[in-house]
């Protein structure tokens, strides 16, 4: 019998999901997303979450609280008497009067194999500590941060060279299909939980832009991890100075390579730059105000050569 459900997510990461257990058959009452927030130049627009738009096409109620925690929202939620609440990148705590409304709970969908990286940002700091793997999981939701029993695990391995954007997208194709399997066990009462291991636990603390500068007197493994980690956003960068300004140039893919020098240093007419120790090379960039360019497209009309360096 199909699951009455509400679903509860806000970025792009969150739809394939939704639409996937729409596509399932259940019946999904209520969607809940963070509020529209201000975008544009000038910030005077309100743009509704990636959710949102989805839901609405679906046909689908929206409630965008700006918290859980007051007691006519909590009433509110307990009303819709719903079976299971979906949890996917929603971004508001659920307090535990949401946690006990629905009848089996909520389940949530995250992006790591926890315990490792539990929190805000698993998939850029996965890459950003140079994980070999990460997968994703079905879990019960406590109060705690994702420290609930798991259900469903799906692992997937991470290249040497993908971006955050690239395993944000593999992911989010793998967690739809997991939940959407998790749903149809839980419909048969098969689905069974393992409680988390209480060592090998981490903490994806939300990325801050202060930590996106790159340093290259950083060893060339951790430059090339933090480069990838931070594509597309919020995106490493540095500087360079170019006809007696400075200019800042988002990295969005490297690569390893040979090479040695003093650290921000270009090598060659490839991008190759010198870091701490070893070398990387530069495949795709972004200068302020512009689009990503590969590398030989950008020096066509910039005139960053060997023996120039990056501060």
């Amino acid at each position: 019998m199909p699951l009455r459900v509400i679903f509860m997510g806000t970025p792009e990461f969150s739809v394939p999901t939704l639409r996937a257990i729409t596509e399932a058959g259940h019946e999904i009452i209520a969607v809940y997303t963070q509020p529209p927030r201000a975008a544009g130049r000038r910030g005077l627009e309100l743009t509704p979450s990636p959710v949102q738009r989805e839901a609405e096409r679906l046909g689908i109620t929206v409630r965008t609280p700006v918290s859980l925690k007051g007691e006519a929202e909590q009433d509110a939620f307990r009303a819709l008497q719903a079976d299971i609440a979906v949890v996917v990148a929603y971004g508001l705590l659920l307090p535990r009067p949401i946690l006990e409304a629905p009848r089996l709970g909520c389940l949530n969908g995250h992006a790591s194999l926890l315990p490792r990286w539990r929190g805000a940002a698993p998939i850029q700091r996965a890459i950003m500590a140079g994980d070999a793997g990460t997968g994703m999981m079905v879990m019960r939701m406590e109060e705690g941060l994702d420290t609930g029993p798991v259900a469903m695990v799906e692992k997937c391995a991470i290249g040497p060279d993908m971006t955050a954007g690239d395993l944000h997208d593999r992911l989010m194709g793998m967690g739809a299909a997991l939940m959407v399997d998790a749903l149809a066990r839980l419909e048969t009462n098969t689905l069974t939980f393992t409680t988390q291991a209480t060592e090998g636990v981490t903490y994806a603390k939300k990325i801050d832009k202060a930590e996106t500068r790159v340093d290259w007197t950083r060893p060339a493994g951790e430059v090339h991890n933090h480069i990838r980690g931070l594509s597309p956003f919020p995106g490493a960068w540095c500087e360079t100075g170019i006809g007696g300004r400075m200019e800042r140039l988002k990295l969005l893919r490297s690569t390893l390579v040979e090479g040695a020098g003093e650290p921000g240093g270009i090598l060659d007419d490839r991008l190759t730059v010198a870091c701490g120790s070893g070398a990387i090379r530069l495949v795709e960039v972004q200068r302020a105000g512009g689009r990503p360019a590969g590398a030989q497209e950008f020096l066509r009309g910039a005139k960053y050569e060997k023996g120039m360096k990056f501060s």
